[in-house]
């Protein structure tokens, strides 16, 4: 009997032992390590890869953000605010239909077939929409102009970047709205297009969020000059 209760006390010790010695280097030492290694080497990353502006946090790089003027009275859906350039559509996106106190974005795409009527009226709406919004007087934007990216949401919906080719298509509507010459509206896109990555993966892409703190800055240089 004695030596069964050693037994066991010496298993539980053991075991005990074993616990906390894995405790220690499984939930602190490990973390710290991974923690440490990601923000000496990998600081932007780890963080959110956050984009800053004017000193404050303004996003992050890798979520697209709207650019909308704010709900009037009785309106149901935000309409763009036109000074400023456009991700591509968000279809697909739900509701934060629980906690209304922070609205938060669900990631998602619309699983809509090639063959959907509604995928059908959601693309041509929103390519009606792009010509409409981006046609200026003496440079009208016609249907076959606007790429893909322009009337179709991302996987994710969350999409950051668009293609230099949307961006080029606002250049003009862009450039009257923040009364700045086309031409350095347009090489403002020209110095934030991404080549491929690595040389050779992807599409060329242009960051919609990073484009605009750019465009603020160059609207603000140019209202100060003008005073």
């Amino acid at each position: 009997m004695n030596n069964s209760v050693s037994s066991t006390a010496r298993l539980l010790w053991a075991g005990l032992r074993a616990l906390l010695v894995l405790t220690l280097v499984t939930g602190v030492v490990y973390p710290l390590a991974v923690t440490g290694v990601a923000q000496s080497l990998f600081h932007g990353a780890a963080n959110g890869s956050q984009v800053s502006a004017d000193g404050a946090v303004v996003g992050s790089s890798l979520i697209g953000q709207s650019y909308d003027l704010p709900l009037k009275k009785g309106q149901q859906t935000a309409r763009a605010d036109l000074k400023w350039f456009q991700g591509r559509p968000r279809n697909g996106l739900g509701g934060n239909t629980v906690n209304r106190q922070y609205q938060l974005l669900l990631s998602g795409a619309t699983n809509l077939a090639a063959d959907s009527e509604v995928l059908g009226r959601q693309v041509r709406d929103a390519k009606a929409a792009v010509v409409r919004d981006n046609s200026v007087p003496g440079h009208p934007v016609r249907p076959a102009q606007v790429p893909a990216d322009a009337v179709t949401s991302s996987g994710s919906g969350l999409d950051p970047d668009i293609s230099p080719a949307y961006a080029e298509l606002q250049v003009r509507r862009v450039a009257e709205r923040n009364a700045l010459p086309a031409g350095q509206v347009e090489k403002l896109v020209r110095s934030h297009t991404e080549g491929r990555t690595l040389g050779f993966m992807g599409e060329p892409r242009v960051n919609v969020l990073e484009l605009n703190i750019a465009l603020k800055s160059l609207a603000d240089e140019a209202n100060s000059g003008s005073r």
